[in-house]
């Protein structure tokens, strides 16, 4: 016989949540692991004592977390989404007829809590990895990626010199066919202060900007479909965000430019735990930022009772300070050097216990001084002949050219750190953290940035995209964490493991006043 469902929703109804959540769903699953009861004494200062209540403080982590679990990154979305998931309902506290937060709460929380409570909430998921056996610590790899930032590159303000404005715009800034045709697009307000709106480059990077300005908009407008649009070059140097301030103009190869900012990731190469992440500005180099990481993570890996040995890097974080300031720290690195890298002119030999150069004709370079090159501020040593022992050379027109009287050239003050460095990234250990490195960090880049909300921050300020990226790399472990467990307590792993060793201390608690035994295990 033929059924026909008809709805009559009734008066009264006996409905919990947790009967209709199952056990192996997820958002149970995590509900039952993680633990933000300690949130209430970390942000108890930043409320009055008097007023209508906000919201829970855990509450709000639990919503930005699902936001990041289910790729969500607007505020208004989220809540209506989890409206509608009784999984999410349960997982936050809610009945299905309690109303959520307002969206605009979520924002405004935000806000009101600083980096350092999402850093205890990292920290505190970080060490729930850890407990379950999922972190080694002895290798990290490290990489970076822009994240786009929330702000619009139609909207970015020419910085203004101190003096004479008007000669600035007649002399620095290229009127494009797009300018010509349409007015330009306004911000709402200027959110940046006077240092950032004020010009700061000197007339020599002026004069090389104007001449890319020039280059770029010929090549450009000589495109298909492009003769309508125009174009026009901007920099870092002449043009600022009022948005956005803290946001900067990048640009990968084959890519479109940007507003970005540029997050910093650490991967435990073990099991692909985040150990670090943070924002810095897109316009900073790699290497300029490793020394603040390592210490960073060094830092959180020794709470933990962790030893790092081993940092593994791209080219981009090379450089002779970074190689000597890990050596330092006892770390081994294994970053590939630049390819402008040379250990001596060709032709010449090294002896390292004089520190001196030996030409091809046997003629002895001794080394002069240590000095600071002006243009980057690189740490470097001189080697000079003197005129005497170049003049008889049968080679010197070739080797000198035809002003030069003498032979001088500059070497890098870290060469032995760099050919130490070369050393072990040419070994087989070095190649196998090469492909440890491509298998690790690189995939969980893109698992943020395509399936953990990370495409784009959705909010304003550095310290705020900060916080992101942090909640984002919280998700992620959190992920990682659940299926870890889920798989080890299927397995029986975990606990042939706890009675394997209760077994092992039972044998040493036996055979330990039998000194003269040697038992191994």
């Amino acid at each position: 016989m033929q059924g026909k469902k008809e709805y009559q929703e009734k008066l009264f109804n006996n409905f919990q949540l947790s009967v209709r959540v199952p056990e192996h769903n997820f958002y149970r699953r995590l509900k039952g692991v993680l633990q933000l009861e300690f949130l209430y004494q970390e942000t108890k200062g930043y409320y009055g004592s008097s007023g209508q209540k906000s919201i829970d403080p855990v509450v709000f982590f639990k919503l930005c977390l699902v936001g990041y679990l289910e790729n969500i990154t607007s505020d208004r979305k989220l809540i209506e989404h989890c409206s509608m998931r009784l999984d999410i309902l349960y997982f936050l506290g809610y009945d299905i007829d309690e109303e959520l937060p307002w969206h605009s709460t979520i924002s405004r929380t935000r806000g009101l809590f600083p980096e350092s409570v999402f850093e205890a909430v990292f920290g505190r998921v970080f060490e729930l990895c850890v407990s379950a056996g999922m972190v080694s610590g002895h290798t990290q790899a490290i990489d970076s990626a822009p994240v786009k930032a929330n702000a619009s590159m139609d909207s970015l303000e020419l910085k203004v010199p101190e003096a004479d404005l008007d000669s600035h715009l007649r002399k620095i800034r290229h009127i494009s066919k797009r300018d010509k045709d349409q007015p330009l697009r306004q911000a709402k307000g200027n959110k940046a202060d006077i240092d950032q709106q004020t010009l700061s480059a000197s007339a020599k990077e002026l004069q090389a900007i104007k001449s890319r300005n020039s280059k770029w908009a010929k090549e450009q407008d000589q495109r298909p479909g492009a003769g309508n649009k125009g174009s026009r070059y901007t920099s870092n140097k002449t043009h600022y965000s009022p948005t956005d301030p803290d946001a900067r103009i990048s640009v990968k190869p084959g890519k479109a430019r940007k507003l970005n900012y540029q997050s910093q990731l650490t991967v435990d190469t073990a099991h692909h735990v985040i150990s670090d992440i943070k924002a810095y500005h897109a316009d900073g180099k790699d290497n300029q930022q490793l020394a603040d990481i390592v210490v960073r993570v060094q830092r959180r890996l020794c709470r933990s009772g962790l030893v790092w040995e081993n940092c593994v890097a791209d080219t981009g974080y090379s450089s002779g300070e970074n190689y000597a300031f890990l050596e330092g720290r006892n770390l081994k690195s294994f970053i590939p050097a630049h390819g402008t890298y040379k250990g001596c002119p060709d032709g010449f030999t090294y002896n390292e216990t004089q520190d001196y150069y030996v030409c091809s004709q046997g003629k002895i370079i001794p080394f002069k001084k240590v000095f600071y090159e002006t243009k980057n501020h690189t740490k470097k040593k001189e080697y000079r002949a003197s005129k005497k022992v170049c003049i008889d050379c049968p080679i010197r027109r070739e080797c000198l050219g035809k002003s030069a009287q003498e032979k001088k050239f500059t070497v890098t003050y870290y060469r032995a750190e760099y050919e130490r460095n070369i050393g072990r990234v040419n070994s087989p250990q070095g190649r196998y953290m090469k492909a440890k490195r491509q298998s690790t960090v690189e995939p969980v880049f893109g698992t943020l940035t395509q399936f953990m909300g990370l495409r784009k921050v959705n909010t304003i300020g550095i310290k705020q995209a900060n916080k992101c990226m942090q909640l984002s790399a919280i998700a992620y472990n959190l992920k990682k964490y659940l299926k870890f467990i889920e798989k080890h307590s299927k397995s029986g792993a975990a606990s042939l493991q706890t009675h394997f060793c209760m077994y092992k201390g039972i044998i040493g608690l036996v055979i330990s006043p039998r000194k003269h035994l040697d038992f191994r295990w």
